[in-house]
């Protein structure tokens, strides 16, 4: 298939990447020329604007917009749906809020343009490990950019199969699920990073409360000298809190136990944030997420290991580098 591709980071070059590996063709655009020169090199159609994006396009045109949610990404998709036609597709692969999704999806379809929000989670190693997408949105625009969505899910890999999942949408076990109208990928992608919140702050703290097991404050008896590094390692051979932010936290360690390179600040970027509001307005009680963000926040203020293994956590899987305190 062909697909117009704005926005050439970290995740939009990587996933048009693994799109061309599949076989399918990506027009590309990026306000920096050197994005697209490099993508071009593996086999991108390289455009110098969003006009000639969608000249080289054939209808039905579906173009992905992936950069940072706000205003970026608003403009870029007002702009690229002004040279649109009945019929075509836009996608949202960034983390916009689902509000936003419900908004655009209503203006859009006065239009005839189908819109799909995608929630896209792989980070910096999507290219190879490939990426869980959970999609709202148009049905019929889902349906028809299916073989594009199955090139970028990660696929069944050597993950066991789940049992009892007879009359479940098989996709599911592919890495790719639609998950209903538009905003709900988003809603669904946001939550998942609420959960990733939390869960990253129990390992930070976890290493924490181990790395300062030998204080002489404590009983002599009771100090503990624990390789971090090694203590990480094991955790990830058939224990029950294994995971691929373990595995991260594991390499993280055995680069620098100490995490020297890591002052603990520690941002968000706004899904934890939403995730905490939709808790309120559901009334849901979220108290551990709520705390992980909070524990953010704080980290910009006072640092502790447990905020410089976060660091090590969120520049291991999606690239980000610390701003300064």
């Amino acid at each position: 298939m062909q697909i117009g591709m704005v926005g050439l980071g970290r995740m939009g070059a990587n996933i048009s990447r693994r799109l061309m590996r599949a076989g399918h063709e990506v027009v590309a655009f990026d306000i920096n020329t050197g994005a697209v020169d490099a993508v071009a090199q593996d086999g991108a159609v390289g455009v110098a604007s969003l006009d000639e994006l969608v000249a080289r396009l054939a209808a039905p045109r579906a173009v992905w917009i992936m950069l940072p949610h706000g205003k970026n990404t608003e403009n870029s998709l007002q702009v690229v749906a002004q040279r649109l036609e009945r019929g075509d597709i836009v996608i949202d692969g960034g983390n916009s809020h689902f509000h936003d999704d419900v908004r655009r999806a209503a203006e859009l379809s006065e239009r005839g343009i189908r819109y799909l929000d995608v929630g896209t989670s792989g980070g910096v190693h999507g290219l190879e490990r490939g990426y869980c997408l959970m999609i709202g949105g148009d049905v019929s625009a889902f349906e028809t950019l299916d073989p594009i969505f199955s090139a970028l899910a990660p696929g069944r890999d050597d993950i066991s199969a789940t049992g009892s999942r007879q009359g479940f949408d098989r996709r599911a076990e592919q890495g790719y699920l639609y998950c209903g109208p538009a905003g709900a990928g988003h809603f669904v992608k946001m939550i998942h990073n609420g959960i990733e919140y939390g869960m990253m702050q129990a390992l930070a703290e976890g290493f924490d409360i181990m790395r300062n097991a030998g204080k002489p404050n404590l009983p002599e008896a009771h100090r503990y000298d624990l390789n971090l590094a090694d203590v990480a390692e094991v955790w990830r051979r058939g224990s029950v809190v294994s995971s691929w932010l373990l595995d991260l936290t594991a390499e993280a360690l055995a680069e620098n136990p100490t995490l020297s390179g890591f002052s603990g600040v520690v941002e968000d970027s706004g899904e934890g944030r939403w995730t905490v509001q939709a808790a309120i307005d559901e009334a849901v009680p979220a108290e551990v997420l709520t705390a992980a963000l909070f524990a953010r926040f704080r980290s910009r203020q006072d640092h502790t290991f447990a905020e410089k293994v976060l660091s090590a956590m969120r520049y291991k899987f999606g690239g980000h580098v610390e701003k300064p305190a």
